[in-house]
C-alpha cells in the first residue's frame, strides 16, 4: 500500500524542508510538532500540528505532545489485523515516521551543563515513536538519519512505498540509535563522585570484516568505539 501519512518531528532540521516538499508533492499528509511544524509552515508546506490531529494540546512545556493513542495507535497498528479497533477509535494509520532526538550528548559536552539542563534534554516521546515504528517495520518506514531522506524519496517516487528490505534496514538503524542514546544517558546519570559510572555503555561500529580471527578457524571483525567524556579527567574502566 502507498504511504499516505507521515509524522515529522526533528531536532536536527538538516534537509527536512526539502524532504517534506518531496512528500507533499506526492500528496502525503504531514503531521508535525512545535518548531518543525513552524518551519514547514514558514516554507508553505501543508502540515497538521499534532495538537490539532490528536485533539489534545501540547502541555507541560512540550514534555507531553505525541504520547497519545492517535499517534502510537496509528504507528503500531498491524495492517490487515487492527482495522476494526482503529475504526472504533478513529485512529488513522501513520505510514512514515521521521524523528531525531533531543541533543542530549551535545548538551552534556558543554562544561557548563547542569543536571537540570541534561534532564530536560532527555527525549521521551521521540524514542517511543522510533521504537514503535521500528517494531512495526512490516508496515511503517522510520527515518532517524537525514542522510536517508533521498533514498526514501527515490523509492516513493518509483513505487509509492518503500521496500521491506529498506524498512528492515532502517528499523535496525533506529534500534542501534536508541540503544546508543540510552547508553549515553545511563553513562552520564550513573557517574559517581570518583568520576566512574556504575556501568559503562559502549557501542562499537563495525569497520570491516577480517579474513580470520586469532586463529584461522575463527571469524572476526574490526570495530571502533566512540566514547564521549563528560568531564575533563582521563578515566579508565576495567
Amino acid at each position: 500500500m502507498a504511504i499516505k501519512r507521515a509524522l515529522i518531528s526533528v531536532s536536527d532540521k538538516t534537509g527536512v524542508v526539502e524532504f517534506a516538499l518531496g512528500l507533499s508533492s506526492l500528496d502525503i499528509e504531514i503531521i508535525s510538532t512545535g518548531g518543525t511544524a513552524k518551519l514547514l509552515k514558514d516554507n508553505n508546506i501543508p502540515v497538521i500540528e499534532v495538537s490539532d490531529y490528536t485533539g489534545y494540546p501540547e502541555m507541560m512545556s512540550g514534555r507531553v505532545k505525541t504520547l497519545n493513542p492517535m499517534i502510537h495507535g496509528g504507528i503500531l497498528a498491524r495492517r490487515g489485523k487492527d482495522e476494526d479497533v482503529m475504526s472504533e477509535n478513529n485512529i488513522r494509520p501513520i505510514d512514515l515516521v521521521v524523528v531525531n532526538l533531543y541533543p542530549f550528548q551535545q548538551t552534556i559536552s558543554n562544561p557548563n551543563c547542569t543536571l537540570e539542563d541534561a534532564i530536560e534534554n532527555i527525549d521521551i516521546g521521540g524514542p517511543a515513536m522510533l521504537r514503535s515504528s521500528a517494531k512495526n517495520h512490516a508496515s511503517v518506514t522510520v527515518i532517524v538519519d537525514s542522510t536517508d531522506y533521498q533514498l526514501i524519496l527515490n523509492e516513493l517516487n518509483k513505487n509509492g512505498n518503500t521496500t521491506f528490505e529498506t524498512r528492515k534496514a532502517l528499523a535496525l538503524k533506529t534500534f542501534e540509535h536508541t540503544a546508543q542514546y540510552d547508553g549515553a544517558i545511563a553513562n552520564y546519570l550513573g557517574r559517581e563522585k570518583d568520576g566512574f559510572s556504575n556501568t559503562l555503555n559502549l557501542q562499537y561500529i563495525k569497520s570491516q570484516t577480517m579474513r580470520y580471527g586469532e586463529n584461522p578457524h575463527q571469524e572476526a571483525a574490526l570495530g571502533f568505539c566512540f566514547f564521549q567524556q563528560t568531564n575533563s579527567r582521563e578515566t579508565s574502566f576495567l
